[in-house]
């Protein structure tokens, strides 16, 4: 077995301790691995150890990754930060973006989605922490954000996601993740009818799984530490 297979072992092991404890099945936590700055070949051989979600967050990197593996049915998510330059490229390529945070960036996505391609799924990030150096829709915006997000064609509101700050302290960890599931109960309660929240990562995802994840976006305890920043 190769180290990445053993580490997606682990990785699945621990969401299905966590959602077993927390009275929740293990099947509706999906892992997406996040392969940024890691070659194509770890991608592979995610892949073959039964891995079919991942993450990315450079797009130009992405792009020739996809590429790469395009003999391979993989469903690509977008995660980081989007820049407007950088919509088109995202909109032609990725199945999910978890990190829209203002209206611009989703009309540009809308704008530039193929006509022959499924709607793509767009997750709204939510800046949980209050950090000003994080990107992220603030709470008390999501309801309006939302609202226009949902009114654009080719475009599918799935749900939240947040990267909230690192800390250890479990009971923060936890809060955190109950603050954005609230957002997704109050959309829900409007109408929204959403299904997703992508929020937790190798640090955190038992919280994250306790307090109702759907995605956890998994990184290190996959691939290893980074290569580059």
């Amino acid at each position: 077995m190769s180290t990445i297979a053993s580490n997606l072992q682990v990785v699945r092991e621990r969401i299905a301790t966590a959602a077993k404890a927390a009275g929740r099945e293990p099947g509706d936590i999906a892992l997406l691995a996040v392969s940024k700055t890691f070659a194509q070949s770890a991608v592979r051989a995610a892949y073959a150890a039964g891995q079919r979600e991942f993450g990315e967050n450079y797009v130009q990197e992405a792009i020739e990754k996809i590429a790469g593996l395009s003999d391979l049915q993989l469903v690509w998510h977008f995660i980081g930060p989007i820049q407007s330059n950088k919509t088109r490229a995202i909109a032609e390529h990725f199945d999910w973006v978890h990190s829209v945070a203002r209206e611009k960036i989703a009309v540009r996505l809308a704008e530039a989605r193929p006509a022959g391609r499924n709607p793509l799924d767009i997750c709204l990030q939510v800046n949980v922490s209050g950090e000003a150096s994080k990107s992220g829709v603030n709470p008390e915006e999501v309801g309006a954000l939302a609202e226009a997000v949902r009114a654009l064609p080719r475009l599918r509101l799935r749900g939240l996601m947040a990267i909230p700050e690192p800390t250890n302290d479990i009971a923060l960890q936890r809060r955190r993740c109950v603050d954005l599931r609230q957002l997704l109960l109050q959309l829900n309660a409007a109408g929204y009818g959403l299904d997703t929240l992508s929020m937790g990562m190798s640090q955190d995802l038992e919280a994250a799984v306790t307090e109702g994840a759907t995605i956890v976006r998994i990184g290190t305890a996959v691939f290893g530490e980074r290569k580059r920043a």
